[in-house]
């Protein structure tokens, strides 16, 4: 999935296993949606679930879970130790890849809307999705609770958001907001002394400690509260404790919000105020999830202070993120299941394969893989080439004012690479698309025009593809034109591959093109089609010849 949204709902039940199956039933009932955690409390009475997809998805699913525990959960006959106001008592939207604070705004106030009108629950707006500053604090939409709540639906300053200020004495009420991803990050000192991961986490955290004076006594202001010194980092709560089973004292740390202080910037400083304790760090672990955002950033900055190209497979800035961070030090940990957008996507199946398996798979009679999948492959393995002779430039002695250059020529490469790997699987997808419309029932003349009309829009998506590599196939064409002018010498034939290898899928992508258009019911988008594709085989041709001058006047300096 290109978007995904997380949604974190907290329903006011911990003990009946029967009725969170039913929540949890409702919610993977809904395509592109993934259940990852049910967290139930017997003792709070209740239950922390999580799970993640489409923007789409999300919001259905959220709909119906809240649906099923208004159903389910009886306000009137519940209990426990948390604060709550209704059977569905929170429930954000949590903003992870190619999604906006905005969007999760809009999705939050699209469901919010909805269970109000059908469901008769009235709904509060909190933190980022909040009407009003007062209303953005979840303790304040929530004070009173559910007991309170018929009072405070009198109060014509606390009107819900939406719904009708009458009271649901079944469901009670529910708050519907958008926050950014919490990471729950602890970070591990060589000692059980609890009181020096405390001291730790006072420097960092936003919060603060008490102030002090010369002899040690806390400073107050003239009503007698305590004032406070501020800590190292805002989004950032912190606490110090010993776990038993590890036998470590840990700075215990919540990321409200990794864009403002990410975990590496959290785990330096806790490493920095160790040394100074005369303790050292030995690690850290992630409680959860971490958005795969927050690791490439850890990422980037360790290879960056090592001097080294950033501009690498995502791969590879996970490990460089996981050994910086020491994430093995008290447990495995596994990319693909700590990491959140790893949880809902699914690797193609052609581009998990061993380069033998694909080759076998395509030598055989199946139609798919064909050429589309090879073009794109070709492309793909032209991109990387490019960031490679970028890599190999980047760290060679003697071209150090061409580092920055090569940083973006790299990370050019790697999005290049990593968009056509992604399209060598697409291509076939697509062309299955085609064979499953041609498939559909055609008795009936309603049935031939539906028929028809998925034909039509699966040939132009089997278009759109190739056409979609050629075009990048392009533009890896000029990141090799540049890697032979700008790039390590040492190196030039390399890009002269990478040139070859973009040509064949540029040319390989446009006969994929053509090829479909005779099935395409839409003149004006074959001639656009056409139109893109001759050009791009006539400059990438051009384009690539002078590559090759270039690369051989090169070679024959040597």
């Amino acid at each position: 999935m290109d978007k995904i949204v997380e949604c974190v709902p907290n329903f006011s039940e911990g003990r009946d296993e029967s009725i969170l199956e039913g929540i949890s039933r409702a919610i993977e009932s809904v395509a592109e949606v993934v259940l990852l955690d049910v967290d139930p409390g017997e003792a709070t009475n209740r239950t922390v679930v999580t799970f993640v997809g489409s923007p789409k998805g999300v919001k259905e699913a959220a709909f119906h879970a809240i649906a099923t525990a208004a159903d389910l959960i009886d306000m009137r006959n519940q209990s426990g130790a948390h604060a709550r106001m209704g059977a569905t008592d929170v429930c954000p939207f949590v903003p992870v890849r190619g999604v906006t604070m905005d969007d999760c705004v809009e999705i939050a106030k699209s469901v919010g809307e909805r269970v109000a009108e059908e469901l008769g629950i009235p709904v509060y707006l909190y933190e980022h999705a909040a009407s009003a500053p007062e209303r953005r604090n979840l303790a304040n939409v929530r004070k009173g609770e559910y007991e309170g709540l018929s009072d405070k639906l009198k109060d014509p300053n606390w009107k819900p958001d939406f719904g009708e200020a009458k009271f649901n004495a079944g469901s009670g009420a529910t708050a519907i907001g958008a926050r950014e991803f919490l990471i729950a990050y602890n970070v591990n000192l060589n000692t059980k002394d609890r009181r020096v991961a405390t001291d730790i986490a006072l420097d960092i955290r936003e919060a603060g400690r008490a102030k002090r004076d010369k002899d040690g006594k806390i400073v107050r202001d003239e009503d007698g509260k305590a004032i406070k010194v501020p800590g190292l980092f805002e989004s950032c709560k912190a606490v110090g404790w010993v776990i038993d089973e590890y036998q470590k004292a840990q700075v215990s740390i919540n990321l409200t919000n990794h864009h403002v202080t990410p975990p590496h910037a959290a785990f330096e400083a806790v490493r920095e105020g160790a040394r100074k304790r005369g303790l050292r760090v030995t690690g850290s672990e992630i409680v959860g999830l971490i958005p795969l955002e927050a690791m490439l950033m850890a990422g980037r900055f360790y290879l960056e202070k090592q001097g080294k190209t950033q501009a690498v497979p995502e791969v590879e800035l996970l490990r460089v993120a996981i050994e910086s961070l020491g994430l093995n030090d008290v447990a495995k940990f596994n990319p693909m299941e700590k990491i959140v957008d790893y949880r809902v996507v699914e690797q193609g199946d052609l581009v998990s394969r061993t380069v033998a398996g694909f080759a076998d798979e395509l030598s055989i009679d199946s139609p798919a893989p064909g050429g589309g999948s090879v073009s794109a492959l070709m492309g793909s393995l032209a991109a990387a080439l490019v960031s490679m002779v970028a890599a190999l430039t980047h760290g060679k002695k003697g071209m150090e004012a061409s580092r920055s250059r090569m940083e973006e020529l790299g990370e050019k490469g790697q999005f290049l690479k990593d968009r056509l790997a992604f399209l060598v699987d697409e291509d076939t997808r697509s062309f299955n698309a085609v064979m499953a419309a041609m498939r559909m029932m055609k008795k009936s003349d309603e049935e031939k025009k539906v028929r028809g009309q998925a034909m039509n829009a699966a040939a132009k998506r089997a278009t759109e593809v190739p056409l979609e590599v050629a075009h990048l196939c392009f533009q890896a064409l000029e990141l090799a034109q540049a890697a032979a002018k700008e790039g390590n010498p040492n190196s030039a034939s390399d890009a002269g591959v990478a040139a070859e290898a973009a040509l064949a899928g540029l040319k390989g992508a446009r006969l994929n093109v053509l090829i479909n258009l005779p099935g395409i019911d839409d003149e004006d988008f074959c001639k656009t089609s056409i139109s893109e594709v001759e050009d791009l085989r006539k400059r990438g041709a051009s384009l690539a010849q002078e590559i090759a001058t270039a690369v051989e006047l090169t070679i024959k300096e040597f």
